[in-house]
């Protein structure tokens, strides 16, 4: 694979992470990245399971989310066009607790584990952009972590879909009720409630599975600190590349 072989419409350069990557070391990857499509509500990686494959974002959004012995599961962070699913891989394991699903579907780049180990066990470039992004990673965990405890479920919304709008600016989502809850680990009626709330308010508008933003300042006078916190470390991500 080179870069004026991609279609126009899709390129490693479109995740952020790989886009910082100097030529040289974007040459190595090149070979060994594949363009993978990513439906809605598809499961990347599940508890326990052997990794196989690191997973680089560009229009899609993935969930990391943790799912209890009775069915119930809660995010704990998303990964957009700045990251990578699937750091247990150059962590020090190759399974992880948690599950990785997507919840806005769109392309990414898939890039088998032999390869991104010893391109991590190399050094140099890749392996920087890496140990930066998991340190935004530990910060968007725990800050999602301190608004799931002291936020109300409004607030958690708006978090939730200021962050989804951030990597996928369309303004319209496709996306369910059910999926919501799943994420912010509440139940539906919940999530319908506080969705009424800012409908009413004129900020969103909901329709059978699609939810177009229509005032984005609205949700940003209504959100926590929290949201402001991931954003600003995401951003100082992307400045360092």
């Amino acid at each position: 694979m080179n870069l004026a072989s991609l279609s126009p419409a899709h390129s490693p350069t479109q995740n952020t992470l790989l886009g910082g990557l100097p030529s040289a070391e974007m040459a190595l990857l090149l070979g060994q990245l594949e363009l993978v499509s990513l439906q809605l509500g598809e499961t990347l990686y599940e508890p326990g399971r052997q990794l196989q494959h690191a997973c680089f974002p560009t229009t899609a959004i993935v969930s990391l989310h943790y799912v209890t012995v009775t069915g119930a599961s809660a995010e704990s962070a998303s990964v957009g066009n700045e990251g990578m699913v699937g750091i247990a891989l150059f962590m020090g394991g190759n399974t992880t607790s948690s599950s990785a699903t997507v919840h806005t579907a769109g392309h990414g780049y898939r890039l088998h584990r032999h390869v991104l180990q010893q391109l991590f066990e190399a050094g140099g470039p890749l392996r920087l952009q890496l140990l930066r992004y998991t340190q935004a990673l530990a910060t968007h965990m725990c800050q999602t972590a301190a608004c799931n405890r002291h936020h109300s479920l409004a607030q958690q919304l708006c978090r939730w879909l200021l962050l989804t709008l951030d990597r996928h600016p369309a303004g319209t989502l496709v996306m369910t009720q059910e999926l919501v809850a799943g994420m912010l680990g509440v139940r539906r009626e919940g999530v319908t409630e506080a969705a009424g709330a800012l409908q009413r308010a004129g900020y969103i508008r909901y329709r059978r599975g699609h939810l177009s933003v229509l005032d984005r300042a609205g949700l940003e006078s209504q959100v926590c600190e929290c949201y402001g916190v991931v954003r600003k470390e995401l951003l100082r991500l992307q400045q360092m590349h």
